[in-house]
């Protein structure tokens, strides 16, 4: 019998209307732990480079993490994987909400889709009943729309759905896949579901999942759920507001944004609204969120309600969560009345939060400054709202300029030319990132930048404050009860963190205790991403219930594999270096590896260097960031180490394992 997980996968050809239930090897999970984890080893298995994104052999996985649908508080992520048409690399994101569970009810633990369906179709998932469906009546509708139209159709209102809108449709860049309370939308996710063909999936489920030691894994939770009651009422002083609490960012709770507006950026990245937040301003903002925000709500299985449901007068009613609240507003220079208004019609349409702002931030300036023309924005409204308005509109329709745009701002660029390509400044890996500027480079933010591959820093960073308590007394008072560190070293490292002058760089002791420190965080995201938890009550917060210590005995309680820290960690970097794997055999190095130029006003190139070098040789890379044969032969991903070396990636030179251990090794 296997706990936790079902055992198996749901395998669709688009191209050929098949549909097969497939069983999985239980010996895979041992090793990649399920989720991300083993959607890594499928993609390397199934999807050589030369497969473009759009391309019918690109694979697009909906993965349910290891523990989702059990009693874990929070455990109720969908983990979503392809190759993005953006970045051209291995694309994860994760949503929230109740479809990883339904998924799991209904007898599975994964739907993969492969090949290009010949007309616009929605997948219907019911227990073994799984159907093809026509869905040639949703063509253009919104995602949010979709969900319910379907539901409707098939009157199951229980059904969970995940949908895309116009802009899947289209194959815009930065396309999302909405889910009601929760969304996969970074890096294009939603383009190749709609290149696929396939408007939604609907799964319902009323099946058991069945847990190894039921008794002790009630008790595990019960602690968690314990923990979380003590952490409320306990708060963490000295944390700025977007981290206090536990959880994911109360962002749809919060009402000043004072800090927000003046030290994120506004319009494409570039500008600070310094002096902006005033008396007046907070009124007005108060007033539009408490009458817009109808209430607030939480995913599966959680405490925790750091999403909002948001009715907009005239418009239906929709999910928002977290930063998102913003990034429209400040792209326009607007206000939170026209960002809470406009993310209602982009989430029908179906774009991601962060990179569409700055897309159409992007043309507004080039527009200013001449790079686009008048011919170019034909027809576009005079006032500033509306501007925005008609480039989303032009976008998901790929309709003019938008066609361009639909791109993304580094494609755009190179498009466009005439020097656009100075103004698509706020990318990594070709990804737009969070609107963020700061002034002192922050050594550890940096690695979390150049090397994280979700590209994304809000599901990179976490565990260790963002900044040195000012006084050695409050430190020490943190670290009292810091049960979550994986070693005491941790303590010791933010005991030693002082405030340093405002012309001196916030540093640690050494540039090894920032890559420690880094890939602590790291790992723990690696780790919620394979069993399904929400990384709010995890990786993300300061001193969250779920840890490296406790982790092991919930997948040895709950998936009956006897796990502990090291394993655990092993496992972990196992797959995590998978995931850089199959991005190295696409092309990524290390000039790859850059933060915005303008991220920090002040940087250090010279550290930067010394920063990249100490962490690739902490990791097992060498100088390009290519995990060396040792490291991937200590790993059992010897399979890995022949692929680089027949492409050339790697050479006998390269930490050549002895002859004794240079056959293929059995993981651990």
């Amino acid at each position: 019998m296997r706990y936790a997980e079902t055992g198996f996968n749901l395998e669709i050809d688009l191209s050929h209307g098949n549909i097969e239930r497939v069983e999985t090897d239980p010996r895979d999970t041992e090793l990649y732990l399920g989720g991300l984890g083993t959607n890594a080893k499928i993609l390397w298995d199934r999807v050589p480079p030369e497969v473009e994104p759009f391309s019918p052999d690109n694979l697009l996985i909906f993965s349910a993490g290891l523990l989702c649908g059990t009693p874990a508080t929070g455990c109720n992520r969908t983990i979503v994987s392809t190759i993005s048409p953006q970045t051209r690399l291995m694309q994860f994101s994760m949503m929230g909400g109740f479809w990883a569970p339904e998924l799991k009810y209904a007898g599975y633990d994964k739907v993969i889709l492969r090949g290009k369906s010949p007309n616009l179709v929605y997948l219907y998932i019911n227990n073994d009943k799984v159907e093809i469906r026509d869905a040639s009546h949703l063509q253009g509708k919104g995602a949010v729309e979709t969900a319910e139209l379907i539901r409707q159709e098939l009157k199951e209102p229980r059904a969970q759905v995940a949908a895309i809108g116009l802009a899947g449709e289209n194959r815009v860049y930065f396309a999302s896949i909405e889910q009601g309370r929760s969304s996969a939308s970074r890096g294009g996710i939603g383009a190749v579901m709609g290149d696929k063909g396939v408007k939604a999936i609907a799964v319902r489920g009323t099946k058991d999942i069945n847990v190894a030691r039921p008794a002790e894994y009630i008790e595990l939770c019960n602690e968690v759920l314990a923990y979380i009651k003590w952490r409320e009422e306990h708060p963490i002083e000295g944390v700025m507001t977007i981290l206090k609490g536990l959880g994911s960012p109360q962002e749809m709770a919060v009402h000043d944004e004072k800090w927000h507006t003046e030290n994120f950026a506004w319009g494409n990245a570039r500008v600070r609204r310094k002096d902006f937040w005033n008396e007046e301003v907070a009124e007005k903002w108060t007033e539009t969120l408490e009458t817009m925000r109808t209430r607030l709500i939480s995913c599966y299985n959680c405490p925790m309600k750091c999403g909002a449901t948001v009715s907009v007068p005239g418009l239906s009613t929709y999910m928002m969560k977290c930063f998102s609240k913003l990034t429209y507003t400040m792209a326009a220079m607007s206000d939170l009345d026209f960002g809470l208004t406009i993310a209602q019609r982009a989430t029908e349409y179906g774009v991601d939060g962060f990179s569409t702002p700055q897309v159409m931030a992007f043309a507004m300036e080039l527009y200013e400054a001449g790079i686009l023309t008048d011919q170019d924005m034909a027809g576009m409204p005079s006032d500033n709202d509306g501007k925005f308005y008609w480039l989303l509109d032009r976008i998901v329709r790929r309709e003019g300029i938008g066609d361009v745009l639909a791109n993304g701002t580094y494609w755009a660029a190179q498009q466009i030319g005439k020097g656009a390509e100075a103004y698509a400044h706020n990318n990594i890996k070709k990804h737009e990132q969070l609107p963020l500027k700061l002034g002192m480079l922050n050594p550890i933010y940096f690695l979390m930048y150049a090397t994280g591959e979700k590209i994304n820093i809000t599901q990179i960073e976490g565990q260790f404050p963002q900044a040195p308590f000012p006084t050695r007394e409050e430190r020490e008072a943190f670290v009292k009860d810091w049960i979550q560190v994986p070693d005491d070293k941790f303590k010791q490292y933010f005991l030693d963190w002082e405030l340093r002058g405002e012309k001196s760089m916030p540093f640690y002791p050494t540039v090894e205790m920032c890559c420690d420190i880094v890939d602590w965080q790291e790992r723990m995201h690696y780790i919620d991403d394979a069993l399904g938890m929400c990384a709010g009550l995890s990786s993300f917060p300061l001193k969250p219930p779920y840890h490296i210590h406790n982790y092991p005995k919930f997948i040895s309680a709950g998936a009956g594999i006897e796990m502990d820290e090291a394993k655990l960690t092993e496992a972990t970097k196992r797959y995590r270096t998978l995931v850089r794997a199959n991005n190295i055999r696409r092309g990524m190095r290390r000039s790859d590896e850059k933060p915005p130029e303008d991220h920090w006003k002040k940087r250090f190139p010279e550290l930067e260097e010394k920063l990249l070098d100490t962490y690739y040789t902490f990791k097992g890379w060498n100088k390009e960031g290519i995990p060396t044969k040792e490291s991937l032969h200590e790993l059992g991903l010897d399979y890995v180490a022949k692929d680089f070396l027949e492409r050339g990636i790697l050479t006998d030179n390269e930490g050549t394992p002895s002859k004794e251990t240079s056959a293929e090794k059995e993981p651990k």
